[in-house]
């Protein structure tokens, strides 16, 4: 009898990990050290606990700012061998599916507990290894950090193993989700111990979480306004930045604002501003108003979402949106897709959760989530799309209109509002004053 095919799911399932080999090692160094990859972003590296001092098992983990921090960390520690998390998805894509199995690295279903990489960690850690992981879940959307995933203290407190920090300044700067293009520039990464096993034992999961956010806190727009690195843009620094700054703050209208090459405008009343290559706006005239930078404008948008939602029972977003799914037998060819064309529909955002109405394969397809269980969506590739996990399968969803950024603050603030377990940092309490708190 003819043996059935695995699928590329089913082989994830079945795969095992351990320590890089020591001549993958070798090759991935080389790769990393080449000139069309580490060394291009202009790096500047410094080690105050090295890491190749410790003996036995020990975490790394770092401010995730940009799809390259992979590439930093590994020549930041070097000689150290380490195995990484990456995310589940794109263990689907052909230009990473080899590199990723050579190289032992995990997949990880971000924003979930997923109980096999938890077994693969264990693993590699029991067996004296090291494994480096994002606690964020995901790089940095906007540019600044974002709360850890909630369960990380108690999850390291348990192993009581130690935990490096490599905090990374610039790195989103030079390849972020607004525009995928890199900006090459300046990057800094900086090794420290950040948790001894003794710390672990005596510290609260609490108290740990809350010094892992303070150690990630940073705003690469903000820094930038000190440092005053140049990054390269080649006349595209405000590209696709209307994914991003989505609201008008001079007439308030959304989904109006138009951003190409280095012009930001609002289509309703003409507000708007240059931006050189240090990220500096330049409005266009005294009467424009024009934050000092991207992320106090997001900022002001998510306040602006707080408020919207908190004020409003019958809340509701809806949009039209074409589904993407992961393949089951081969691997995604372009370098540009994360998912294959399965369907489409109509998802909704209320304050009762996320619903989908469509057709996924032909066939109708209807789905709820909680916020409970969704709180913030999966980004991967830019802001064009996002993803969700719906009965524990992975679906991108493309918008009609560039309405994600939009999107990202609804469910990150309808689950604040209604669970709040994924809770925002204490500096941004500013953002929930003078609304109502009670759920809707």
């Amino acid at each position: 009898m003819k043996k059935e095919k695995l699928t590329i799911a089913e082989k994830l399932s079945k795969r095992k990990y351990k320590t890089p080999s020591s001549c993958i090692w070798a090759a991935y160094a080389l790769l990393a050290r080449s000139p069309f990859f580490g060394p291009r972003y202009n790096v500047e590296y410094e080690v105050i606990d090295d890491i190749n001092k410790c003996e036995g098992p020990a975490f790394i983990i770092w401010n995730h700012q940009s799809r390259r921090d992979y590439l930093f960390l590994k020549n930041l520690i070097a000689p150290r061998k380490f195995n990484m998390l990456a995310g589940y998805q794109e263990f689907f894509r052909k230009k990473f599916a080899l590199l990723f199995k050579l190289a032992q690295i995990i997949p990880k279903k971000n924003f979930t507990n997923d109980p096999k990489s938890i077994r693969d960690i264990n693993h590699i850690i029991k067996s004296g290894g090291t494994v480096a992981f994002s606690p964020e879940g995901t790089s940095s959307v906007f540019g600044h950090n974002q709360p850890i995933v909630p369960g990380t203290g108690r999850f390291l407190k348990y192993y009581r193993v130690p935990v490096y920090f490599m905090k990374l300044k610039g790195s989103y700067l030079t390849s972020h989700k607004v525009c995928i293009d890199d900006r090459i520039g300046k990057v800094y990464a900086t090794l420290s111990l950040l948790f001894k096993p003794e710390d672990l034992e005596k510290m609260s999961p609490e108290e740990i979480d809350n010094k892992i956010n303070e150690a990630f806190r940073h705003d690469d727009y903000k820094w930038n306004k000190i440092a005053r690195i140049r990054y390269n843009s080649k006349g595209k620094i405000m590209t696709n930045m209307q994914d991003m700054l989505y609201k008008c703050p001079r007439c308030l209208e959304e989904l109006k604002i138009e951003a190409s090459g280095r012009t930001l405008k609002c289509l309703n009343c003409g507000n708007g501003a240059t931006m050189d290559d240090y990220y500096d706006f330049h409005p266009f005239d005294d009467s424009c108003k024009i934050f000092d930078t991207p992320t106090d404008w997001l900022d002001w948008e998510r306040v602006q979402v707080i408020r919207e939602i908190r004020n409003n029972s019958n809340f509701v977003i809806k949009e039209e949106v074409k589904i993407g799914e992961l393949p089951k037998y081969k691997l995604i060819k372009d370098n540009n897709k994360t998912s294959v064309p399965c369907g489409h529909g109509v998802i909704s955002f209320d304050h009762q959760g996320i619903h989908f109405d469509g057709i996924k394969n032909g066939e109708p397809w209807h789905f709820d989530l909680s916020y409970s269980v969704i709180y913030s969506p999966i980004i991967q590739n830019d802001l064009t799309q996002f993803a969700l996990s719906v009965n524990e399968e992975i679906y991108d969803f493309f918008p009609k209109r560039r309405v994600v950024g939009k999107i990202i603050l609804v469910v990150e603030e309808m689950h604040r509002l209604h669970f709040n377990t994924w809770k925002n940092f204490p500096w941004n309490d500013y953002m929930y004053q003078d609304v109502n708190q009670e759920k809707k």
